[in-house]
């Protein structure tokens, strides 16, 4: 069962979370602005709306539009962006501001800093597409970026979550934010009551065994060393369907459409694109696989872990910390095919120890990772993040 905790009082409280899209709050968020709501809080959510307003409201949250373009990469484009945030930070008066991942954190930081807001919590879900990309304009832009980063996060009314323990060391050594200042709380959570392990599907020569991709289409997920693991299986002779799901996205490294298309014409893999329905994805897969090259920490492992299922990863921030080698499945190096294509072969015929991990997989969501834990950890923050003393302006 998850793990229950109590919460503190937030009564008199305004809570702001700034995310760049709905749907993302929605996924990631929910459950821990519902728990702050019911320990006395009101709610507002900022972000880009758009299908899930009425959704918000439904919760009895006060909701912001913020004109987020998630793919842009000049901050002078954004200008509007920062408008906006600075006008509701200063309509709303939150107490402390909640913000998720680098754009909301650089300009909804330096909008707290205009607009007085006591304490400011920045959640960095990983590095994002400026940490991770080769390409000439992300490496023009990451010095300004971490300057930006750093100066900001080590104000004394900011306080910042990292997933994994590799962000905290950047976070400290690189940005010199000082570790007293930095809490490491390892995801979103997963509801492990919600998420339960199913018994995988029979596997016969006219259904081999399925190997799960839960992920937004980016290439820096991994997605193309997967999709050339699948080809190198098929030229083996070995029984495996890759299976990839999840959305296109407003991303630099989003993979074209057209690609996807090619690829699942070239018989190499099955796309079926967005899905709500996690746990029958799961229920119907016998392997995860996510061969990203950096994260904060995934909640499609997460979920994978909770449903039971082994899990194929790459050795990198994020990922090891759910894809222990050897106990809850098999690492590659980041951006390696053959290994990939290896791991995903010995899991795809071996019924014992995709069974084993898989068990292993479920007591590490259980007893790390359940959404409870996750949300008494952050709510703790909170609370000792309210009781010190607001900086001067």
């Amino acid at each position: 069962m998850a793990e229950r905790m109590s919460a503190p009082d937030l009564s008199g409280r305004t809570i702001l979370y700034l995310v760049s899209e709905d749907w993302y709050f929605l996924s990631h968020r929910l459950p821990l602005a519902r728990a702050a709501r019911e320990a006395g809080a009101r709610v507002v959510v900022a972000t880009r709306i758009n299908d899930d307003r009425a959704t918000l409201e439904a919760e009895g949250f006060a909701v912001a539009p913020i004109p987020f373009d998630r793919s842009g990469l000049n901050p002078i484009a954004d200008l509007k962006t920062l408008a906006e945030i600075r006008r509701v930070y200063q309509r709303e008066r939150p107490d402390l501001v909640h913000q998720v991942a680098m754009k909301p954190t650089l300009y909804g930081t330096l909008a707290a800093l205009m607009t007085g807001v006591p304490q400011v919590v920045n959640a960095m879900a990983g590095m994002g597409f400026l940490f991770i990309s080769q390409g000439l304009k992300a490496r023009l832009l990451r010095p300004a970026i971490r300057g930006a980063m750093g100066w900001l996060n080590r104000r004394a009314q900011v306080s910042v979550i990292v997933q994994n323990d590799d962000d905290r060391a950047l976070f400290r050594d690189l940005l010199g934010v000082s570790d007293r200042k930095i809490a490491t709380i390892r995801g979103s959570g997963v509801d492990v009551d919600a998420l339960r392990p199913a018994e995988p599907p029979p596997i016969s020569d006219d259904r081999p065994p399925v190997a799960l991709c839960l992920s937004r289409m980016l290439w820096d997920k991994g997605i193309g060393e997967l999709v050339e693991a699948a080809r190198l299986l098929g030229a083996r002779g070995v029984p495996l369907t890759v299976r990839l799901v999840g959305p296109s996205d407003a991303n630099p490294a989003a993979i074209p459409r057209e690609t996807i298309e090619a690829w699942v014409a070239e018989g190499l893999v099955e796309a079926a694109g967005k899905t709500r329905d996690v746990a029958g994805e799961y229920a119907r897969s016998h392997i995860a696989v996510l061969p990203s090259y950096r994260e904060g920490l995934p909640k499609s492992l997460l979920e994978a872990a909770a449903c039971g299922r082994p899990i194929v990863a790459t050795d990198a921030p994020g990922c090891r910390e759910v894809c222990v080698e050897g106990e809850t499945g098999l690492r590659v190096p980041v951006r390696a095919v053959e290994p990939l294509a290896d791991a995903l072969e010995r899991l795809a015929r071996d019924a014992t120890l995709r069974a084993q991990m898989g068990q292993a997989a479920r007591r590490l969501a259980e007893e790390r990772f359940s959404i409870d834990r996750i949300v008494a950890e952050t709510l703790a923050l909170y609370d000792a993040t309210l009781r010190e003393p607001s900086p001067p302006q």
